[in-house]
């Protein structure tokens, strides 16, 4: 089953990117930009410099883990 994808985001779901931490969501997880689209990406904390793998695209946002 192929996963959803917003056509509009400059992310894909599985594809990985090198983000830095710049904000934290009120849940606690760490927020990155790419080209200003928000992801959301679990325990990680302002600072961080991460590579990320998007998990999944919604239109406003997206949500990645932390990979080594």
């Amino acid at each position: 089953m192929a996963e959803y994808q917003e056509k509009n985001a400059p992310v894909i779901v599985g594809e990985t990117y090198d983000v830095s931490i710049d904000d934290i969501a009120k849940e606690g997880d760490g927020i990155a930009r790419v080209e200003g689209f928000v992801i959301f990406v679990p325990a990680t904390k302002v600072g961080d410099k991460v590579k990320i793998k998007v998990n999944k695209v919604m239109r406003k946002f997206a949500i990645a883990e932390k990979v080594e």
